[in-house]
């Protein structure tokens, strides 16, 4: 019989909605039908799992096999995790209740590096041994997947193995695998395990790997320790997505979450080359899906769902070939069912005017751009290939058809950037507003200004650099913010330059750093994506106790030909390409997308056999 909280627990914390299941559309398998039970672990809060779309997309295709359990479990809120550990109840899964410690397989998503705490705590409130080696026979294996893979290492000695690149096939291999082991009698125990899985492709065993270290500090060396693991691991990339399953009937959670909204996929990959952007060089390359295969899922998500918005998701959607006909198709078949079609943040030189208004049809908002940076020289060193006449052009096309409300999405701390630079964000802003008086005749546009500190990631050109210091971060929001305090109708948002730092030091970190997040874990470190909960204090204690330098990870330049801890973690982006990309933002000289001109040379598609998928005029 299925276990459920008690009703004094689930009256007592915010949401239980959370914690119930049984929503629409899981999958709950007869006791004894399957052979292996795989939970799929979010580190974070229901909300915020269950708009991801990769999660949905893994839970539907494990669970489409008869011989597959999987289930859901999500990071419980602090009020609960305090029931549960004064009832000493463990973290269980949605579906059946049944506690972390007894599945086969334990896989979590890594989306940001803020969430590493939580996976250590729902290890440990699973009855999960928290560090690796200290796992026996009976205990589950905790894997990985998602964009952080890329570089793991900071997570390497709690995991047993990472999946790198597009899931779909990789998890069900590995699931397989896993299938005929524990047939055969579980041969060589946990280790004879990852013999097998370490020979597909795409697969990372940390253990299977020795680290060494120069006397600076430095990474010396990732050598592998045993026959069979590869010296590079390549990421699993899927040549055509058009063959790939995808959920049709998802879960439809009883609460809020942060999308509540159909998502279709457009496409996988960006070539716009973007130099601060870890996103568009790890999931290259671009792969569009066919318009009817995108209609095609539309026509069975709305009457599945019952959602009212459906949202156009990809790294730059407004690039999509069939974007126009797309959405005048997808207006035209659901717009009597008070269906909408929703766009995320267009490109400026992207932008339509005449498209959005169509998607607003329905429902209007504000319109979302992201220039990235204030000045010219500063978005041709990114290679952001806009100009502030696009943006001048898209706020007036866009005022001259009535709306008044725009948010602009920069970014402070960039390579090579000068105080200059800065202002002249607020200078933009200015800008757009005086467009709107030019345009109206009138004052009084609405404009939000969200400003991000740059996190410098592997596996882009800025994977060199150093990252701006406390003090400066919050020296140039002053600038910004003194810029503001005479300006009306403009309203500043920006981050707290202390996660960033943090976000820092997890993003490009080696193994080392093991011990500072399960020390800062110990010291109550959760939810560290969250202002009300994360403390910059208790990591710098915690690295410190670790005997670890924050700057070395975070506010150092790197040398021209260090080696870093993530490069055997391959995502296919040649080393070469990323160092003439820098020495390009250096010149701020602009690289060309090559989705529709000629190569760049970025590696990609020689390394890992693929090629772009582009259905411009019907033709790849």
């Amino acid at each position: 019989m299925r276990k459920e909280f008690p009703i004094d627990i689930l009256n007592a914390v915010e949401k239980p909605a959370r914690y119930t299941g049984m929503e629409f559309g899981s999958i709950v398998k007869p006791e004894g039908q399957a052979d292996v039970s795989f939970c799929l672990a979010f580190p974070d809060t229901y909300e915020i799992g269950m708009s991801y779309l990769g999660f949905k997309i893994l839970y539907a295709i494990l669970n489409r096999r008869p011989y597959i359990q999987a289930e859901r479990a999500f990071a419980p809120w602090v009020d609960m995790e305090a029931k549960m550990r004064e009832r000493r109840i463990p973290l269980m899964s949605l579906e059946t209740m049944r506690p972390l410690r007894e599945f086969d397989l334990v896989g979590f998503t890594l989306l940001y590096e803020m969430s590493y705490s939580n996976i250590l705590n729902m290890l440990e409130m699973g009855g999960i041994p928290v560090w690796q080696r200290d796992r026996g026979p009976d205990d589950p294996f905790v894997c990985a997947g998602g964009p952080c893979v890329f570089n793991s290492e900071p997570l390497a000695d709690f995991l047993d193995f990472c999946m790198l690149g597009d899931g779909e096939r990789i998890i069900v291999e590995v699931t397989d695998a896993y299938r005929e082991w524990k047939k055969a009698g579980k041969p060589g125990g946990r280790e004879g395990f990852l013999h097998r899985v370490v020979r597909i492709q795409g697969v990372y065993v940390p253990s299977f790997y020795d680290v060494t270290y120069h006397d600076d500090g430095t990474l010396a060396e990732v050598r592998p320790n045993t026959d069979g693991a590869p010296a590079v691991i390549y990421k699993r990339v899927e040549p055509d997505i058009n063959d790939l399953e995808y959920p049709t009937h998802p879960i439809v959670p009883y609460g809020d979450t942060v999308h509540d909204r159909i998502m279709l996929e457009l496409f996988r990959g960006c070539s716009r080359g973007c130099r601060f952007c870890n996103a568009g060089m790890i999931y290259r390359p671009v792969r569009e899906r066919k318009m009817e295969n995108v209609l095609k899922l539309a026509r069975e998500l709305v009457p599945a769902t019952g959602y009212n918005e459906m949202s156009l998701f990809s790294l730059s959607t407004a690039d999509y070939s069939c974007l126009d006909p797309l959405i005048h198709r997808l207006i035209a078949e659901f717009k009597d069912d008070k269906v909408s079609v929703s766009l995320p943040s267009l490109r400026i030189d992207s932008f339509s005017v005449r498209l959005a208004q169509e998607v607003q049809a329905v429902r209007k908002s504000g319109l979302t751009f992201a220039p990235e940076a204030g000045s010219q020289r500063m978005r041709d060193v990114i290679n952001k290939g806009v100009t502030e006449q696009n943006l001048m052009d898209a706020v007036g096309a866009a005022f001259e058809n009535g709306w008044s409300q725009v948010k602009l999405y920069f970014m402070i701390g960039l390579p090579t950037e000068t105080d200059e630079d800065v202002l002249a964000i607020a200078g933009l802003a200015r800008a757009v507003q005086r467009k709107y008086k030019e345009v109206t005749g009138r004052g009084g546009a609405k404009v939000t200004v969200s400003v991000s500190n740059f996190v410098p990631k592997p596996y882009t050109p800025f994977q060199w650099a150093g990252q701006n210091t406390k003090e400066e971060f919050d020296r140039k929001h002053n600038l910004l913010k003194n810029a503001f305090a005479p300006m009306r109708n403009v309203h500043y948002q920006y981050h707290d330059s202390r996660t960033s730092l943090m976000e820092g030091v997890l993003a490009r970190g080696d193994r080392r750093l093991a011990r500072a997040i399960f020390y800062a874990w110990e010291m109550g470190a959760r939810f560290d994506s969250w202002g009300e909960h994360f403390s910059y204090d208790r990591w710098a204690e915690a690295c410190a106790k670790a005997g670890l330098d924050m700057a070395f990870y975070n506010a150092r330049e790197r040398g021209a030909d260090e080696r870093f801890p993530w490069e055997h973690t391959s995502c296919g982006v040649d080393r070469s390409f990323l160092a003439r990309e820098l020495e390009r933002a250096g010149k701020a000289a602009l690289t060309h997308d090559c989705r529709r001109a000629s190569c760049t040379g970025c590696g990609v598609c020689p390394n890992l056999g693929v090629k772009i998928i582009d259905w411009k005029d019907g033709e790849k």
